[in-house]
């Protein structure tokens, strides 16, 4: 099977050569996969705003010997009221980057292809994100095998993500508010 669709959003981009990017998203069927998507930052492409960061988008790829390469894609959400505000985009900038950080390449995981739907629409409908995020890293860290619920204590997420990623996260220093 050379061709192959999958819903997913978009959870990382790069600029690559002088037209192209590699995007990685988190799909329902194939879990984190990145993608080559070819002549998107031309002025005249047609799916680059389809491609955004955080979009909910269907994708049509074709498996060559390399990276999948995008050949059609699809919005089919944008998630626009969390990018109008500043606090909101950055608050799923950090769930992208536990999901980016903490899930393996190729690995179905519906469950937290949810769970990242469904935090992306309580980010943009909530006004209090801390609970949010929060409620999100726990819910990511057991689905991942890394946290059960063995005490009723407030685990401080922060500590142990960074702990398993062994790196500081990037987004730890524009959030001070999540790690209070």
């Amino acid at each position: 099977m050379r061709s192959f669709k999958t819903e997913g959003i978009i959870i990382r981009r790069i600029n690559y050569k002088e037209a192209d990017r590699i995007i990685t998203i988190f799909s329902k069927k194939s879990g984190k996969i990145s993608i080559k998507a070819a002549g998107v930052r031309r002025i005249t492409s047609r799916r680059s705003p389809h491609i955004e960061l955080l979009n909910l988008s269907n994708f049509n790829l074709y498996q060559g010997k390399g990276m999948p390469v995008l050949t059609e894609v699809d919005s089919i959400e944008n998630f626009s009221d969390l990018k109008k505000d500043l606090i909101k985009i950055m608050a799923a900038f950090h769930v992208c980057e536990l999901i980016d950080g903490l899930c393996a390449e190729n690995q179905e995981n519906v469950e937290i292809f949810n769970l990242l739907q469904q935090t992306l629409k309580s980010i943009s409908t909530q006004k209090s994100l801390v609970s949010v995020v929060y409620e999100f890293e726990i819910e990511l860290l057991r689905l991942l095998g890394f946290y059960t619920k063995t005490t009723a204590l407030k685990v401080n997420t922060k500590e142990v993500i960074e702990e398993i990623l062994e790196r500081k996260l990037k987004t730890r220093q524009i959030l001070p508010q999540f790690y209070s």
